[in-house]
């Protein structure tokens, strides 16, 4: 997988190139007409072990930045904005039961929802990788 790394301190915070990212730290790849979305290494890391994932349900219709879900760890309770305008088509239903999927493997078996995009041009103005690495050593400094 071609991907960026940004290091900090002992962690080490993966960003695939093919992606592109919110600044709230989800992740959007499209496939097709459908928008597979998922959280970032670097909010999984931050946010700790998932001990439970809330996804909206499948036919939701979400507005950009509204709550697309919500990650549970023992650290703290993640609200996951939407990072598009669109309808919920899929969600990750094996992490009703596996919700450590999210930090095993954010951009795999990790992703939360499946959206089809109002307006599929509304990636376009995501960030690319290489503009979210360029976030993270502020974000890392929030911490």
């Amino acid at each position: 997988m071609d991907e960026l790394v940004y290091t900090y301190d002992k962690f080490a915070f993966r960003i695939p190139r093919s992606l592109r990212y919110s600044r709230e730290d989800l992740w959007v790849r499209l496939e097709g007409e459908r928008a597979v979305v998922g959280i970032s290494d670097f909010l999984q890391q931050k946010a700790g072990d998932a001990a439970f994932v809330e996804l909206a349900e499948v036919g939701t219709h979400l507005t950009a930045g509204e709550r697309l879900g919500t990650l549970e760890t023992i650290k703290a309770t993640v609200v996951l904005p939407s990072p598009l305008t669109g309808t919920v088509l899929a969600r990750n239903e094996a992490l009703e039961e596996a919700p450590e999927r999210v930090n095993q493997d954010p951009y795999g078996d990790g992703w939360l929802v499946e959206l089809r995009p109002d307006d599929p041009q509304e990636v376009d103005r995501l960030l690319t990788a290489e503009a979210y690495r360029e976030l993270l050593p502020a974000k890392v400094a929030e911490r």
